[in-house]
C-alpha cells in the first residue's frame, strides 16, 4: 500500500475546508433566506401554503407600503436611531475618559474598580430586570425613550471602558511624557495623542455597540410601553395580530431593521478589523 502524495492530501484538507464553509455559510443563512422568501410573497400565497415555491406576484414593495400605512414604523425608526445613536456617542465618550483614567493614572482604588468593570460584565442581564425597572419608575423615565438611553449607556459603558483600557494601556508612557514636556494639558493629550491611536478601536467598538443597542428587544419590553417610545425590534413584535399574523409584512419589516448595521459594517469594515486585531500581531 503506497502513501497519499502530499500534494493530494493537502487537496483533500482544502476540499475538506471549502466543504465546511459552504455548510456553516448555508446553515447561517438558512434564516435570512426564510425571511426574504417570506417578504416577497403576498398574504395570498402565504394563506394558501405556499411558501417555498414561486411567488403568484413580487410583493415586497406592496408589503411595505401596508406595513407604513397601518404601523407607525417611521416613528419606531426615528426611536431606535435617537436611542442608539445617542447611546454610541455617549458610551464612547464616558469609557474613552474611564479608560485612559484607569490605563495611565494613579488613581486611589483602580484595581477594585477594573474589577468591578470586569464583573459587571458577567452578571445576568435577565436578574436585573423587577430593580432595573423599579429604579426607571423612580426616576420618572419609564416608557421614555431617554430612560433607554440611559440604560443601555450604563450597561455599554462597563464593556467598552474594559475593551479600551486593552488598547490605552499599550500606548508607550514616552508618548504622555513628551507631551506633557511640551506644555500639553491632559485634554490636548487625549485629543491629540489617544484619540488619534484609539481610532481604529472605537470604529470597532461603535459598530459593536450600534448591533448590540439596536436589536435589543428584552429591555424595550421591560422599559417601554407606549408607541411614542418603542424601537423598531419592539414595534415589529407589534404586527403581530391576535388572530392572524401578516408573516409577509413582519418579514418585510425585519429586513427594514436589518438594514442599518449591515449597512454600518460595510462602511466602517476597514477600521472595524483594524480594531479587532490591533494588537495580535506584537512587531
Amino acid at each position: 500500500m503506497y502513501p497519499t502524495p502530499v500534494n493530494e492530501r493537502s487537496a483533500s484538507v482544502r476540499l475538506g475546508y471549502r466543504l465546511a464553509l459552504y455548510a456553516a455559510m448555508l446553515v447561517w443563512m438558512l434564516p435570512l433566506l426564510a425571511i426574504m422568501m417570506t417578504a416577497i410573497r403576498s398574504q395570498s400565497d402565504l394563506l394558501e401554503g405556499n411558501y417555498w415555491g414561486a411567488p403568484s406576484r413580487f410583493a415586497l414593495v406592496d408589503n411595505y407600503r401596508e406595513m407604513f400605512a397601518t404601523s407607525p414604523m417611521w416613528g419606531f425608526f426615528i426611536n431606535s436611531v435617537t436611542v442608539t445613536g445617542t447611546t454610541v456617542v455617549l458610551v464612547l465618550i464616558l469609557a474613552t475618559m474611564a479608560a485612559v483614567a484607569l490605563a495611565k493614572y494613579r488613581i486611589p482604588g483602580s484595581t477594585l474598580l477594573f474589577a468591578m468593570f470586569i464583573g459587571g460584565n458577567f452578571i445576568p442581564y435577565q436578574i436585573l430586570m423587577i430593580p432595573v425597572r423599579n429604579m426607571v419608575l423612580g426616576v420618572g423615565l419609564y416608557d421614555t425613550v431617554w430612560g433607554l438611553v440611559l440604560f443601555h449607556t450604563a450597561f455599554q459603558t462597563g464593556f467598552a471602558t474594559l475593551f479600551l483600557r486593552n488598547f490605552i494601556i499599550s500606548l508607550p508612557n514616552e508618548l504622555f511624557e513628551a507631551a506633557r514636556i511640551e506644555g500639553a494639558t491632559e485634554m490636548q493629550i487625549l485629543r491629540r495623542i489617544v484619540l488619534p491611536l484609539l481610532r481604529p478601536a472605537l470604529a470597532g467598538l461603535a459598530v459593536l455597540i450600534f448591533t448590540f443597542v439596536w436589536n435589543d428587544y428584552f429591555w424595550a419590553l421591560v422599559l417601554v410601553q407606549s408607541d411614542s417610545a418603542k424601537p423598531l425590534t419592539l414595534g415589529i413584535a407589534g404586527l403581530k395580530g391576535e388572530w392572524l399574523t401578516a408573516w409577509n409584512l413582519i418579514s418585510s419589516a425585519a429586513l427594514f431593521a436589518a438594514l442599518p448595521p449591515v449597512c454600518l459594517f460595510f462602511l466602517m469594515q476597514k477600521h472595524f478589523v483594524a480594531g479587532l486585531t490591533a494588537g495580535a500581531v506584537k512587531a
